[in-house]
């Protein structure tokens, strides 16, 4: 799987890439979605012809990028946004329109579901981001440095860093107090759960 993302229903995922030794579905596989936690996986659209590399959900639709940034609202019919740069990491959160990219250039955000987008100066050049909720995001830095936002984007707090090359992140809201962010590096896995100040490996991936 190049790309990976999860729907606002439960058990729900879409995917794409390339088909494994074996497998009879097409090269790229374009746009698969699971409705059963990823037991199995169905063909949606764009079958040979997109290995979305950046998949992102939004309460309007689908977000992704094959080459070309495109919005769907059902993961079958696709049009191209308005945009000129290549995301390294599409973020979004089925409980709003707002949608973040990573670029080299720095942080870009839409607010229409991924139809159109706007450079944020003022946000941190970050290579991975993730939503905790609609609003609450993290950022982290290609040195590490973790960064949080409590307005969908718009403004960030430096909080603490993470040891490592960092590969992917994620974010959960909890019940009682800031969200927690898991990071994947190259050294294993870290959590924090105080909204990215201190981070330590779980006991369970010891």
């Amino acid at each position: 799987l190049m790309g990976f993302t999860a729907a606002a229903d439960q058990g729900v995922f879409y995917a794409s890439g390339h088909p494994g030794p074996g497998s009879d579905m097409p090269n790229p596989m374009g746009l698969i979605r699971s409705v059963d936690g990823g037991k199995t996986w169905e063909q949606l659209s764009r079958q040979g012809e997109s290995d979305f590399h950046a998949l992102a959900t939004a309460k309007s639709g689908i977000i992704a990028y094959d080459g070309t940034l495109q919005t769907s609202p059902d993961g079958k019919t696709w049009s191209p946004a308005t945009a000129d740069f290549v995301p390294a990491v599409l973020a979004g959160n089925p409980e709003t329109d707002t949608v973040l990219a990573t670029t080299r250039d720095g942080l870009q955000r839409s607010t229409d579901g991924g139809k159109t987008w706007a450079l944020n100066t003022e946000a941190p050049i970050v290579q991975f981001v993730a939503f905790a909720s609609g609003t609450e995001i993290f950022g982290v830095e290609p040195d590490g440095a973790v960064h949080y936002s409590t307005d969908a984007g718009s403004t960030w707090t430096r909080t603490g860093s993470i040891k490592g090359q960092v590969q992917a992140i994620t974010a959960v809201k909890k019940t009682e107090g800031k969200p927690a962010i898991w990071a994947a590096t190259t050294e294993g896995l870290v959590v924090s759960t105080d909204g990215g100040n201190i981070f330590r490996t779980p006991p369970t991936a010891r």
